[in-house]
């Protein structure tokens, strides 16, 4: 079975992911780190010295390089269901899920990390939590058309096991 984990920055896609492939045994693959690595730069210096097109051209590809794996859990860029018909794409290729969180919890989490994501450069508590909001608006609607929408209610939830449990529990386990 192919994952493909999509969210917002924040909404915890890459650490999920990693916990979610190590307990059921699966490969777990960061699809911003697939790109990073093939084109041996940060994704910042591509958004930068490419752009947001090439960019997108780039992550597509790499997306569809998951159609080799049949069992694998993919963290997706928060932007990636938005372009390319890859939300399409991913739910025909496996199950797709949401990891939805407030815009306060994502916040909390995102405060702090504007070194590492340009995008929140220069971002206090509260222009974070409208940024947050104008994204979300822009995106939401190609979230929610994820096969499973998981609702984060708190910091410290076992996100990852709580999944897990969902499928065992679908599958009989």
């Amino acid at each position: 079975m192919r994952i493909f984990l999509i969210g917002f920055m924040g909404s915890g896609k890459s650490y999920t992911g990693r916990r979610m492939a190590q307990k059921a045994g699966l490969p777990f693959i960061d699809l911003d780190e697939r790109i990073e690595k093939k084109e041996g730069k940060p994704i910042r210096a591509i958004f930068e010295e490419e752009g947001e097109a090439y960019f997108r051209l780039l992550e597509k590809a790499c997306l569809r390089e998951m159609e080799q794996y049949p069992h694998v859990v993919v963290s997706c860029g928060g932007g990636t269901p938005c372009f390319h018909d890859n939300m399409e794409w991913m739910n025909s290729q496996g199950v797709t899920i949401y990891l939805r969180a407030s815009e306060s919890l994502l916040a909390r989490r995102l405060a702090g990390q504007q070194a590492q994501r340009p995008v929140l450069k220069g971002q206090d508590q509260d222009s974070l939590e409208v940024f947050i909001r104008s994204k979300l608006e822009e995106r939401e609607h190609y979230y929610m058309e994820s096969s499973i929408v998981y609702d984060q209610c708190t910091e410290k939830e076992p996100v990852a096991e709580n999944i897990l449990r969902y499928f065992q529990d679908m599958i009989g386990h």
